[in-house]
């Protein structure tokens, strides 16, 4: 298929196919892939899923699809379906609530259950798969065997036994969710960590897990060899070290990655109290080539440097036999591949590992999440020729994922970073696919009422689709993006949710909580003042105005020079930030572009009372300042600015086109091979709302 990407007129092509900057302005690939991180399919989306991902990744998906052609974007994502988490999940809703259908019933019922909230939030995914479900699970499954046999043939697998936690009463082995402990990685304070890994994402070996607890039946479980396949990470420290110093000068990838990753490159630690130096002193001899660093300060603990994950390990068991607590610093290590639970993808059967462990083996849940964004593509485009609508500009995956003029932007949390940024492109390096490097777009953690919220944790999130009975869809888009997570934690604090005390009634003396309290203005609407009153009021004034100036038209005059180059300027300043995913900036600048314009037609309509030649030139300003204004904010409120969009009498894919961003209504039309006379409006009922507050605020 040919390449029919838009981009405006002053953008040149490079010779690579992508837009050239010509004018200082970003450059943009020919072809982009958005993902936003995969749930698990063991529970609904809370509030976090969607406002700290998927809402910003649909804000770019939105606003690439205007800006390089939507048949050059493809966003996706899907239900993480595999894994300890769902066989835990399923397990409990069988024990506890006589569940009778099958662990694919129930990931099903959930992956619904995500894409109906997702439907209801506006998130304008291409696929949102499962994958082990329909149409995208069979792809997937495959490209799994073909990574692994791939990663084999490269020599980059290695078959280790390992230890893994055995419940003595239940007589069976448990899953990385069924055994839970205090995180061993210094510095950590978790005290929800599982086999291997902690609820913040370190990674340790099993026998590193502090007072592991059996989930099934309280004991403590002991610790059995079991065979499986890891990925030599370490071997790719290298080109780690070498990748973050590029994304170092990378305004689109955030501090916030490179410094969680280096902490990941730190050479191999043990990190031990001086109350054991007398018995460390005594089997140092014993342990492999180190260095040893002397507490500093007020520290009280000293540190053992090693030259390799290997030799840390050794020292391990001297260290435990002399019973010598430590604890071990971030560091890389083999990475698994594979896991011992029945639940998973199909693994190929290589080397005879699946008679070592006894049992065959299945994918372990997270590499396999790691490419299932290109197994979904691949879904995707698969689809897309089998059914002969040529939606996008290529199907063939490795345009979008292997070419020099595209990009794949993996939108997560802080908390996956290791994943999608250290093991991730060292896998990429590792298969020699030619994958080159994703941009990943990490953001911090959403909090609720200031405090970290977790659907397994004390303090519950509301779920998504809860939110919608006090609050629309676009408001609370609009609010999410405006909170500014690429910087920090930011708290989410709905009125409506905060039961919290205001103050005491002064005639009854009882607890009047903030969500009854009528006094307190709700912090989730701030953005939404904009929306139903500056945005509606500019919109309203231009078509009513034009219903009784100009004949039901466009204005006949042009725009005021100035108000043509404000229009250019904000356009410019808000792809500025939309380029590097700043949101919160993006709306910052069509807000007050907004206002201002706003502000100017309401001082020039009062001028111009009674002369229709002046009333007509500040809807001509105005009109230009909505045109703008709509095709800025159409990412963030896609609902209502297509509904202005419609009553401007123009094609959505048209309108919100870049290719024509810095024209006018009139200059639209005139594309269309229309005058302004000939181009009428759609006509505008009266009190008109385009953006309506939720029926719950309007008492």
């Amino acid at each position: 298929m040919s390449d029919t990407s838009t981009r405006p007129a002053d953008l040149a092509s490079d010779g690579a196919g992508r837009a050239a900057d010509t004018t200082g302005r970003p450059v943009f690939p020919r072809r982009a892939v958005i993902t936003g991180g995969m749930p698990y399919g063991n529970k609904n989306l809370h509030f976090g899923h969607i406002g700290g991902v998927f809402v910003p990744a649909d804000f770019t998906a939105r606003f690439l699809r205007d800006r390089i052609g939507p048949e050059n974007v493809i966003f996706v994502s899907g239900t993480d379906c595999y894994g300890s988490p769902i066989m835990e999940g399923y397990r409990k809703k069988v024990e506890a609530e006589g569940y009778t259908g099958t662990i694919v019933d129930y990931v099903r019922a959930n992956h619904d259950l995500q894409k109906s909230a997702l439907d209801a939030y506006g998130i304008s995914l291409d696929l949102f798969a499962g994958s082990g479900l329909e149409p995208a699970g069979p792809v997937h499954a495959e490209l799994s065997d073909r990574v692994i046999r791939r990663l084999y043939e490269r020599g980059v697998l290695v078959k280790r036994s390992t230890l893994q936690f055995y419940d003595t009463e239940a007589h069976q082995f448990l899953n990385g969710r069924q055994v839970q402990g205090r995180c061993p990685v210094r510095g950590c304070k978790s005290e929800k960590a599982y086999a291997d890994e902690c609820d913040l994402g370190h990674q340790f070996d099993p026998e590193e897990l502090i007072e592991p607890v059996s989930q099934l039946t309280g004991t403590t479980p002991e610790l059995r060899p079991v065979a499986n396949w890891y990925f030599d990470l370490p071997q790719y420290h290298k080109v780690l070290d070498e990748l973050m110093d590029e994304w170092d000068l990378d305004p689109q990838v955030r501090a916030v990655v490179t410094k969680t990753v280096r902490e990941s490159l730190a050479a191999p630690v043990m990190y031990i109290q001086t109350k054991f130096r007398a018995a460390f002193d005594e089997v140092e001899d014993k342990l492999p080539a180190h260095t040893l660093h002397e507490a500093e300060g007020n520290a009280t603990s000293f540190s053992v440097e090693f030259e390799g994950w290997e030799d840390r390990d050794e020292a391990r068991g001297v260290l435990e036999a002399a019973d010598i607590r430590f604890r071990t610093g971030k560091t890389l290590l083999p990475f698994r591949i594979t896991g011992n639970i029945d639940w998973g993808v199909p693994a190929p059967d290589i080397d005879g590992a699946a008679a070592a462990a006894g049992q065959a083996l299945t994918v372990w849940c997270w590499p396999e999440s790691l490419w299932a964004p290109i197994s979904f593509v691949q879904t995707v485009l698969k689809l897309d020729a089998e059914s002969g609508a040529g939606r996008y500009s290529s199907d063939d995956w490795r345009d979008w994922w292997c070419a020099d003029d595209a990009k794949v932007y993996q939108f997560i949390g802080q908390d996956n970073i290791y994943f999608y940024c250290v093991v991730q492109p060292a896998m990429w390096e590792a298969l020699d696919w030619g994958l080159f490097q994703d941009t990943p777009v990490a953001n911090y953690h959403i909090l609720f009422m200031n405090k970290k919220a977790s659907s397994s944790g004390a303090i519950k999130p509301p779920m998504a689709a809860e939110l919608l009975d006090y609050y629309t869809p676009e408001q609370l888009r609009c609010h999410w993006l405006s909170l500014a997570l690429d910087q920090k934690a930011v708290s989410f604090s709905p009125k409506a949710f905060d039961t919290s005390v205001s103050h005491k009634d002064k005639k009854t003396g009882a607890d009047v909580l903030v969500k009854d309290d009528p006094r307190v203005v709700d912090p989730a609407l701030k953005e939404s003042a904009f929306l139903t009153n500056i945005f509606n009021r500019l919109a309203r004034s231009c078509f009513y105005g034009a219903a009784n100036v100009c004949d039901g038209h466009l204005p006949t005059v042009a725009p005021h020079d100035e108000v043509q180059e404000a229009c250019r300027e904000a356009t410019l300043a808000f792809e500025r930030a939309a380029s590097v995913f700043d949101a919160h900036g993006a709306l910052a600048v069509a807000e007050d572009f907004a206002r201002a314009a706003n502000k100017r037609w309401g001082d020039a309509s009062k001028a111009a009372a009674g002369d229709d030649a002046a009333y007509e030139q500040a809807l001509a300003d105005a009109f230009a300042a909505l045109r703008t204004t709509t095709l800025l904010m159409h990412p963030a409120a896609p609902t209502g600015c297509e509904e202005i969009c419609r009553h401007f009498g123009f094609e959505p894919e048209f309108f919100f086109s870049w290719e024509h961003a810095f024209d006018d209504p009139a200059g639209l039309a005139a594309v269309l091979g229309e005058t302004p006379e000939q181009h009428l409006i759609v006509p505008l009922p009266p009190r008109f709302d385009f953006f309506e507050k939720h029926p719950t605020q309007k008492k």
